[in-house]
């Protein structure tokens, strides 16, 4: 088709879909190729070009008193046959253009408008963009397109396949869809998307591919079957699909011969708004398909030009507006004259010029989804307002070598490239158009839901948009709610190569397999997981524990020698105990301090002897409950002080027994001298104040301190004294264990005089007692952990205590109370006598 003017775009569309090409056998002049199979929806983009033209020609604002004219050729959905007819439109060879005589005119075409396919868009802009002669295609997305550098008049009004491999996994992201498979073609657009689609996806990790196949160019129903056996046997519902319908059909003819349901489409624009595939037959395995496609748009008045479609009777096969007469043929049925060979006899009607085309039901008269036309309408406008920016260009101010300007006359197709890249309008739909760096419109597609309705009709909802946000990334919005799903219940299906690993474990990839398949594996103890699908699990901080379902930190349970628990509780009672006792012993003492076996046994010591064992009794309280600060310095010092007193008193008990004894015999008065009162005093406050020395020294030096202990449980924390200076609490032990030794020692050999004058025996059996409680409990102190280290101190105190109290004054308390005859000073010495 073409229409004269003062300047003339170029247009390149698929208006048949198969070629036939004549034999090359060189011995004759070659015919032209012919082409067969009308496209009805293509001629409509043709038309849509011509309106545009017309459009800008009425516009008196737009390249006013310059008229527009185009060349528009047939590719007949072959390479061969678009490069070639670009060619020509380039250069200005066919016949029927006709040049001014004078050769500084402009050139044939100032622009073309096309391709409609990738791969015939990257051969012809090559050799296009050696000339700087700018294409803008309605439909190429190769992202390999936007190289700058090998295509540099390259420009598209449709977004680049980068984009759209962007918003199908959007698409997955929203509904969760980890395991695909993908289907592609193999051409440019296929090898291209699904380059672009495997690295945005490694990038991403929000998904892995299942399967990668290749869907053959014409019909091969091995390879088809093949791939259609892989789809079956994986496991991923959801299949994305970037390839043309021409390959969509034989492959879904396969899914049909095999009865392949239940899978989850996601179409590439090239054929989410095939109508050949939009049939009741094909819904059971396509409906509820999710597909990409170009924006709709709206032109106004389009469809009043679409009525004015007219055929040329008297046409010319060669050019003329064979087209047209074929477009009229294939709407109505009929054949112009001279009909072919048969067509009348097989009752063919004869086209007559003037049939009505709004009496026939035609996809070309729809405008109400208007897609790669209205690209088609934004690339003639986009040429038009490049090349009205550069006829405004002001002498002098232009952006050109020496401030020049581009000129009608002298056009270079470079100067029209420069202007095409700012272009910046606004259609009448309201679409803003422009170009980015790469030649690239600004993205934006819907997103379209096939749905089959109950009376078994098919139609293909908007349910969303996907479109660059100003900050770079990619914003889509869906309307679930208007989604058909072709699953029971009405829900999106599932497509995982893995469930989701719950809070508390951690995935482990499976070997050998993409990153999507794993196994859940449980946190181990101390560490935890609270999100879905992790790497890795994380250790709780030190004063905290996993919880049993690993997902959460919870505090770590504590654990001290408590008086809240049944042994703390049996402790602190054993320990009140002991201090009544002996509460209750010094009150029987007091009271009975004037008795012979009170006074015959040195009164002040056995009173002091009586408060310092109620002291051992009291400071075994310091070790339950949790440890503080001061009660860790007390304890040791209150403890180790309590005994040595305790221990003093017998031990000073021991010698003035001792004393006394060898007073009684003759010459051993003088042996008295040195253990009077006052010396009986002064021996257990020295000895006393030496453990009081040692004490200060260790609190100085190295005090003992509260401390967190995590090593004997890793789920609890032990609270515990540590006693600092391990030397400080040997030392203590030691002067404590040397004085109970000298005690036994001395008793033990007095244990042989006259109970009148002593009560050695008594001293002997207690300090083994206590000697023996002390001795047991240096191993099971050390070789016992936490609380339970503090009981055995506890145990070892009270044992101690008890074996004192007990083994010293049971034997007179029994005496006092129970055989008071025997409590006499008579009593004792005679006993003393009867003995000896």
């Amino acid at each position: 088709m073409h229409k004269a003017g003062d300047v003339v775009l170029g247009g390149l569309f698929q208006i048949h879909f198969f070629s036939i090409f004549p034999d090359l056998s060189f011995t004759s002049v070659p015919q032209q190729p012919s082409c067969y199979g009308f496209d009805v929806l293509g001629f409509r983009r043709v038309q849509a070009m011509a309106f545009a033209v017309e459009e800008i020609n009425r516009n008196s604002k737009l390249l006013p008193n310059l008229s527009l004219g185009y060349s528009l050729y047939d590719n007949c959905f072959s390479l061969g046959i678009g490069f070639r007819a670009a060619m020509s439109m380039a250069s200005g060879q066919e016949e029927h253009i006709v040049l001014d005589d004078n050769c500084l005119g402009s050139p044939p075409i100032i622009g073309i408008v096309g391709e409609s396919s990738s791969t015939r868009s990257i051969a012809i802009s090559s050799v296009l963009g050696l000339y700087r002669v700018p294409m803008v295609s309605y439909s190429a997305t190769c992202s390999c397109l936007s190289d700058r550098q090998k295509f540099p008049s390259f420009f598209r009004t449709i977004p680049s396949d980068a984009f759209q491999v962007s918003a199908m996994i959007q698409i997955l992201k929203h509904f969760g869809w980890t395991w695909v498979g993908l289907l592609i073609s193999d051409d440019d657009y296929g090898l291209h998307a699904a380059r672009s689609f495997q690295n945005d996806l490694s990038q991403s990790g929000d998904a892995c591919l299942a399967y990668l196949e290749i869907l053959p160019w014409g019909y091969d129903p091995a390879e088809q079957k093949r791939i259609v056996d892989v789809m079956k046997k994986s496991t991923a519902r959801v299949v994305i699909v970037f390839a043309h319908d021409n390959h969509m059909i034989n492959l879904i003819e396969e899914v049909v011969r095999q009865n392949v349901t239940g899978l989850q489409w996601l179409a590439s624009e090239a054929w989410s708004a095939a109508a050949v595939l939009q049939t009741s037959r094909l819904m059971p395995y396509l409906g509820g398909t999710l597909g990409i496609a170009i924006r709709r748009g709206e032109i106004p008045g389009l469809r009043d030009f679409l009525l004015q479609t007219r055929p040329n009777i008297h046409h010319d096969n060669r050019y003329g507006n064979s087209s047209v007469n074929q477009f009229w043929e294939f709407t109505f049925q009929c054949r112009f004259a001279p009909p072919p060979a048969g067509w009348m006899e097989g009752g063919g009607a004869l086209c007559t010029g003037q049939e009505d085309l709004e009496t026939v039901e035609t996809e070309f008269l729809d405008t109400t989804d208007l897609r790669p036309e209205y690209n088609v309408y934004k690339a003639v406008y986009a040429l038009a307002y490049a090349l009205d920016d550069m006829l405004q260009c002001e002498p002098g101010r232009g952006p050109f070598n020496g401030h020049s300007c581009g000129s009608l006359q002298k056009l270079e197709p470079w100067q029209l490239v420069h202007y095409l890249q700012k272009v910046n309008f606004t259609t009448s739909f309201g679409d803003q158009v422009s170009f980015d760096e790469n030649g690239d419109a600004l993205p934006i597609y819907d997103i379209m839901n096939w749905q089959w309705l109950p009376d078994g009709r098919v139609k293909v909802q908007n349910v969303g948009d996907v479109k660059r946000s100003a900050a770079g990334g990619e914003v889509l919005k869906l309307n679930e709610d208007r989604i058909f799903w072709n699953f029971e219940p009405n829900k999106p299906p599932q497509s995982v190569c893995s469930d989701s690993c719950p809070p508390g474990t951690r995935m482990v990839r499976k070997k050998g397999e993409p990153e999507c398949c794993f196994d859940c594996i449980p946190c181990s103890k101390g560490k935890i997981s609270n999100m879905t699908n992790s790497m890795e699990c994380t250790s709780c901080p030190e004063d905290f524990w996993s919880s049993p379902q690993r997902d959460h930190c919870v505090p770590k349970r504590t654990e001290f020698l408590s008086y809240h628990e049944p042994l703390g509780i049996c402790l602190t009672t054993a320990s009140l105990l002991g201090t009544f006792i002996c509460a209750v012993v010094l009150g029987i003492f007091i009271h009975h301090r004037s008795t012979p076996i009170v006074r015959a046994n040195n009164s002040e010591l056995t009173f002091q002897l009586l408060l310092s064992l109620k002291l051992c009794f009291l400071c075994s309280l310091l070790f339950i409950g949790r440890p503080r600060l001061w009660t860790c310095q007390l304890r040791h010092a209150a403890f180790g002080i309590s005994f040595v007193l305790c221990v003093s008193c017998i031990l000073v008990k021991t010698m003035v027994v001792l004393a006394v004894f060898r007073a009684s015999r003759p010459g051993g008065e003088s042996s008295l001298k040195w253990f009077g009162t006052m010396q009986q005093r002064g021996t257990v406050l020295l000895l006393t104040f030496i453990q009081a020395a040692i004490c200060t020294a260790w609190l100085l030096s190295s005090s003992p301190a509260p401390h967190k202990n995590t090593q004997y449980h890793n789920d609890k924390i032990v609270y515990e004294c540590v006693v600092g200076s391990t030397v400080g609490f040997a030392v203590l032990l030691s002067y404590i264990g040397l004085l109970a030794i000298l005690s036994f020692l001395i008793a033990f050999l007095a244990r042989n005089l006259p109970d009148s004058f002593n009560e050695a025996k008594l001293i002997t059996f207690s300090m083994l007692i206590f000697c023996a409680v002390w001795v047991a409990f240096v191993p099971a102190y050390i070789s016992s952990p936490g609380k339970h280290a503090d009981a055995v101190e506890v145990f070892a105190i009270l044992a101690s205590s008890f074996g004192l109290l007990g083994a010293l004054f049971g034997p007179k308390c029994y005496i006092i109370l129970l055989r008071p005859e025997r409590n006499t000073k008579k009593a004792i010495m005679g006993r003393g006598v009867t003995k000896s």
